[in-house]
């Protein structure tokens, strides 16, 4: 769109305008795509670093081959990169989101095999994992089936560089968030059900239908012809603007619990995993991204103005 200032400039000058705009945004496309390629060896090496501890610090077993966990992250990554590559040809984010559930049913099966003894503690811990993961990657799929596309990746799309750190990052996502799972399902102990499995599997139950029960009404609420362009406030999203995330955080947390037990040494780290998820969520590429684009759409208007003063950003308000 043209500069309303620069229409009221001589021609030649509009155009020695219209030339510095230009550059001006290929140059924060150049840092963008600065930053990424930055930071795509920076995941790897934190991605690396979490094979390590998960493994206990034997990325490799006795008989030469990948420890269960390191192999599980390896293939994580491995996923995203072969994903990606269709994904940039056609210019298409609508199976990100699947592939990343995917993944996660890939590699907490793959933990789950590779191990030589099962106890009921990582039976329960696989269950778990696909659960969660089939539901969302179902309701994440049709979404985006429905809306056809993705407003997050509109920017990064064309770029190979950013769209390819974007497929990357989610690798570190999957590792990150279901590091307890796979180092609790890769490990050496053989336990039962006990105290822990109890109170991490009604923990984890609570996040999970917070979680679905959120990701319902929002769809209800979009699905309403009435509510097309209005912001949802109803249902537990009058408790919290991200209901959903906070089950996501909730669903880790009793993971986390159900694994401590199995964990020894350097498998303790991944009991951080909630820590990481919240961090990911919080300041990363979760509430951060929703709420800007939310201001962006409905900033000034009172009653969105209101929501934001009356509702939490993530805990959800009891009263």
């Amino acid at each position: 769109m043209p500069n309303a200032f620069a229409t009221d400039l001589p021609r030649g000058q509009r155009l020695q305008f219209t030339l510095r705009i230009v550059s001006s945004r290929n140059s924060l496309m150049n840092k963008e795509e600065k930053k990424s390629l930055l930071g795509i060896p920076l995941i790897l090496i934190v991605g690396l670093g979490f094979a390590f501890v998960g493994s206990n610090g034997a990325l490799l077993r006795a008989d030469g081959n990948l420890h269960p966990f390191a192999l599980s992250v390896a293939i994580a990554f491995l996923l995203q990169w072969l994903a990606f590559v269709p994904a940039f040809i056609f210019q298409t984010e609508r199976y990100f989101d699947l592939v990343g559930s995917l993944s996660y049913i890939t590699v907490a099966l793959l933990a789950y095999l590779n191990t030589d003894s099962h106890g009921a503690r990582s039976t329960i811990l696989l269950a778990m994992v696909l659960l969660w993961a089939a539901r969302l990657g179902w309701f994440l799929f049709s979404r985006i089936h429905k809306t056809g596309k993705d407003g997050r990746f509109d920017e990064m799309k064309p770029s190979f560089i950013r769209f390819g750190a974007a497929w990357t990052l989610q690798g570190l996502w999957i590792t990150f968030t279901a590091a307890a799972a796979l180092a609790a399902i890769a490990s050496q102990k053989s336990l039962g059900a006990d105290g822990f499995v109890v109170v991490g599997g009604l923990v984890w139950l609570a996040g999970y239908l917070l979680e679905a029960v959120a990701d319902w009404q929002k769809s209800r609420f979009k699905s309403d012809s009435s509510n097309k362009g209005k912001f949802i406030r109803s249902g537990l999203w009058s408790r919290s603007r991200h209901p959903n995330y906070f089950g996501e955080i909730v669903i880790w947390t009793g993971v986390a619990i159900i694994a401590c037990p199995a964990l020894e040494g350097w498998e303790l780290v991944t009991l951080l995993s909630p820590v990481f998820v919240s961090i990911l969520l919080c300041k990363v590429s979760g509430i951060p991204l929703l709420e800007e684009r939310s201001d962006k759409k409905w900033g000034g208007q009172d009653d969105y103005e209101e929501y934001k003063r009356n509702t939490p950003v993530l805990i959800p308000k009891l009263w």
